[in-house]
């Protein structure tokens, strides 16, 4: 699955979108299901949603503020909702932020759905937990699309994330990061500890030949 992953992802942006994911697809999560549309990160193809479906679950989120920062098609913020957290829903992407809206309707939940560049709209804002599934490849994103797996060339997307985010970590609130063996974690860790943020390890898991680990951020 990862090499599949990794031969096809690249060309296949490139020209706009691969002949299966240019269709709408059902991607499904116990009682949970949404429709994700093409230029929409799709879960299916991936084993990081569903791991973090699996950690967020059993989290104490009722009553909770819950920000997916970068949420595609929802479906964990969708999760974190049912559980009774008050949850804000952020991306850049257009296309999945209407998708959401349906998506939250047809599961009966409530959230609130915002467009972000990752916390410009969140000024002065808190947020008992956060969630973060990266891109993480290190090329230019061409379009919107390639935004959801492309961080740029000198890996743009963690340098402006990690000097974002310790305005938002506090003692008490938590901010999770799931990361693959594939991406390149000596450079991202060294933009994080450059930010005095440190990165420790709190769920590891391997699927399909593939080693994903979810991270805690916090303030050194």
């Amino acid at each position: 699955m990862r090499k599949l992953i990794q031969r096809i992802i690249s060309p296949l942006l490139k020209k706009g979108s691969a002949l299966y994911l240019s269709k709408p697809r059902k991607y499904r999560y116990k009682n949970i299901s949404v429709r994700v549309e093409p230029g929409v990160f799709p879960p299916f193809i991936t084993i990081s949603t569903k791991l973090l479906l699996q950690f967020i679950e059993p989290l104490p989120l009722q009553n909770k503020s819950f920000l997916e920062l970068g949420c595609g098609c929802g479906i964990i913020s969708i999760l974190a909702a049912q559980k009774e957290a008050q949850v804000i829903a952020s991306d850049i992407n257009e296309t999945a932020l209407e998708a959401l809206q349906q998506n939250a309707v047809a599961n009966h939940v409530s959230l609130s759905i915002v467009y972000s560049d990752l916390f410009s709209e969140f000024k002065n804002r808190t947020f008992d937990y956060i969630i973060i599934n990266p891109p993480y490849y290190p090329k230019n994103p061409q379009n919107t699309a390639e935004k959801a797996w492309f961080c740029g060339e000198n890996f743009d997307y963690f340098e402006r994330l990690f000097h974002q985010l310790p305005e938002y970590l506090s003692a008490i609130n938590k901010t999770y990061m799931i990361l693959s063996e594939d991406c390149d974690l000596t450079s991202i860790r060294a933009i994080a500890t450059r930010n005095d943020l440190k990165m420790t390890s709190i769920h590891s898991e391997r699927v399909f030949g593939e080693q994903n680990t979810i991270f805690i951020i916090e303030k050194k």
